[in-house]
């Protein structure tokens, strides 16, 4: 569903003809040139909501690509399904001077299942199409009509979604009958709606014209932070045959729990058995809910599972009880059932998930905003946090997907907003010891030991459940140096409260000392090297670092026999707002002993402060690749 959402951001009006000349090149404004690989002519969406179940939406786009890093602006997918009919698709390539190259109809979509790794049953299907192979630039024109049967969600309007391309043009226009209530959110000045009222219509018209392209910033918050938006929610609403009203999450809220959830939590008797058996004897109500936790991962595995209103709606529990799978929804309704059975509450939660953070907007109910399913378990004490689609998870940990973001909860009460726990700078620990030789050729053999926590605990989750030729072949390509190879695996998982993973290894590098005549070139930080960020004039948007990180590296190296230094690196220490850095050697005998330490805060800092943001970076980058010259 959130993909058809992106999808229809670009959806636009029909016309019926239009003069091909007015779309040659030389009709583009010379300041939607600069930086854009693709410029949008004319993109036009008209929804018009008819009734609670039919939705009509008329879309026109055209889009003229410079190079082929604009291809991708020119590909049209339209998601739908059973609540989704595609009534009509046309359109048309046109060359530099508004000349038709060809034709292209519905039929020369490609049209195939939407389904993921992972889904066994869903009915979202996409139909597809890119232009064929042709010389830039060019114009491709695409018109086509959607019906929906459901007004639960509607099109949002993003004018400019991205950072490369401009816009000459772009409308959005919804059309309700004059009493029916919606609610609008117009984000980040999209400019105020023009309303236009007659006898059975009501018309809100939101237009922007002439906005370039810009430069994409690293570092930048969230689009919905910064880009124009317009979002609408009906009042009274129908999806896939359920209907209902709601104005806020409250109201939202209870109707999910009341229509969706409520009848899906039933369990047969054996089953209710097995899991009071279960606990019979544990008194405290975490280690209830930890030992119910612990059942449902080695009894279930993860499986999407989405078709028609099971987008929203779980499985039933006695469902997952018997096939021992289910998805985000099915997974989560019956871990509540369980705990339910033995007296344990817990709150259904709808998130926006993904490593990067994203809210649940309070002031703005809507189904939208959320893309998985995790349980909040309120405790005498604390709330605990379950992601009940992972096998590995400890138990109360979420992890990056889904840490520090608001929430949207369903009660039998209504709707309310929560907030996930934070993985904190301190927490999200790396924290590398190595001891390694060299030889006389600047070959190293030594070993290896990682601990990673907080946000980082998973940092090796790939490695579990492969066999050991396939982890050290994952282990080379996470470090990436040259030359690498490691043996003797260890790996460790401790699933306590503050859980860790620790990694232990066997490597060797092959010349790594670089030798040039008689001396040797040896970086001190072989592990752990950040990375440069482009200096950049000009800013517009906040510097946002989406979570942060403390990272300790202690590296003791053994010199072969004979050494002599040349040169040594000086210690360094960087302080400013956006975090720390130290990094020092001793040397006692042929010992060398390199101690890193780099934390990273998170947080949202003025644009003006960019520069000093980089120069931070920068010279971290730079003090990462010091070195000791020696000659034997």
């Amino acid at each position: 569903m959130k993909k058809l959402m992106l999808f229809l951001l670009s959806v636009c009006v029909v016309s019926p003809c239009f003069s091909q000349s007015e779309y040659a090149i030389d009709q583009i404004p010379a300041g939607l040139k600069s930086n854009a690989n693709s410029v949008i002519r004319d993109m036009q969406t008209t929804v018009d909501m008819k009734d609670i179940d039919q939705v009509l939406i008329a879309v026109k786009k055209v889009v003229t690509v410079w190079n082929k890093n604009g291809d991708a602006r020119a590909e049209l997918a339209i998601h739908y399904d059973k609540s989704t009919v595609i009534q009509r698709i046309k359109g048309q390539v046109i060359d530099a001077y508004g000349k038709q190259i060809y034709k292209f109809s519905q039929s020369d979509f490609s049209d195939e299942s939407a389904v993921s790794k992972g889904s066994l049953y869903v009915d979202y299907r996409v139909k597809y199409y890119s232009p064929q192979l042709i010389s830039y630039p060019y114009t491709v024109v695409y018109e086509y009509e959607l019906r929906n049967k459901q007004n639960l969600i509607l099109p949002e309007w993003y004018p400019n979604p991205y950072a490369d391309q401009s816009i000459e043009h772009s409308k959005y226009v919804f059309i309700s009958k004059p009493e029916d209530e919606v609610r609008i959110q117009e984000r980040n000045s999209p400019g105020k709606a023009e309303i236009q009222t007659t006898e059975k219509t009501k018309s809100y018209t939101w237009q922007m014209n002439n906005i370039a392209a810009r430069k994409r910033e690293p570092f930048a918050p969230d689009p919905d932070d910064y880009l124009p938006s317009v979002r609408i929610a009906a009042k009274q609403f129908s999806y896939y045959g359920h209907k209902g009203s709601y104005q806020n999450w409250e109201e939202l809220g209870k109707w999910v729990y009341d229509d969706l959830i409520k009848n899906r939590q039933l369990l047969p008797e054996s089953a209710i058995n097995e899991v009071k058996a279960l606990v019979n004897g544990i008194n405290d109500e975490r280690e209830k809910a930890k030992k119910i936790y612990e059942y449902v991962q080695k009894k279930t595995r993860y499986i999407s599972v989405q078709i028609g209103i099971g987008g929203f709606q779980p499985m039933p529990a006695a469902e997952v009880q018997q096939l021992a799978y289910g998805d985000c929804k099915a997974l989560v309704n019956y871990t509540q059932t369980l705990l339910k059975t033995v007296g344990i509450p817990s709150l259904y939660c709808v998130v926006n998930a993904g490593s990067t953070k994203k809210d649940i907007d309070p002031s703005f109910a809507g189904m939208e905003q959320g893309n998985h399913i995790i349980l909040a378990l309120p405790l005498k004490t604390d709330t605990v946090w379950l992601e009940c689609t992972s096998s590995e998870n400890p138990f109360g940990y979420l992890g990056d997907f889904t840490d520090d973001r608001t929430v949207f909860a369903c009660t039998p009460e209504g709707g309310k907003i929560l907030r996930t726990p934070k993985l904190s700078t301190a927490m999200n620990l790396l924290n590398t010891k190595a001891t390694l030789q060299i030889d006389t050729l600047g070959n190293i053999n030594g070993q290896l030991k990682t601990i990673h926590s907080g946000a980082q605990y998973d940092s090796n989750n790939n490695l579990i459940g492969q066999t050991k030729t396939e982890q050290l072949k994952l282990l080379k390509e996470t470090y990436d140096i040259d030359n690498i190879n490691f043996s003797d695996l260890e790996l460790n998982q401790d699933k306590s409260l503050t859980p860790k993973t620790t990694t232990s290894l066997q490597l060797s590098i092959q010349k790594y000392a670089a030798k040039n005549n008689n001396l040797f070139y040896l970086e001190l930080n072989l592990f752990n090297k950040t990375k440069t960020i482009p200096e950049m004039k000009n800013r517009t948007l906040k510097v946002y670092i989406n979570r942060g990180y403390t990272d300790e590296d202690e590296l003791i190296y053994q010199l072969p026999e004979g050494y002599k230094i040349e040169s040594l690196p000086t210690n360094k220490q960087i302080n400013s707002p956006f975090g720390s850095y130290t990094a020092s050697l001793r040397i006692e005998g042929k010992t060398i002993v390199y101690h890193r330490k780099m934390i990273l805060n998170d947080g949202s800092y003025p644009a003006a402060q960019f520069k000093e943001f980089s120069t931070f970076i920068n010279d971290i980058n730079a003090a990462d690749h010091s070195r000791i010259v020696y000659k034997l």
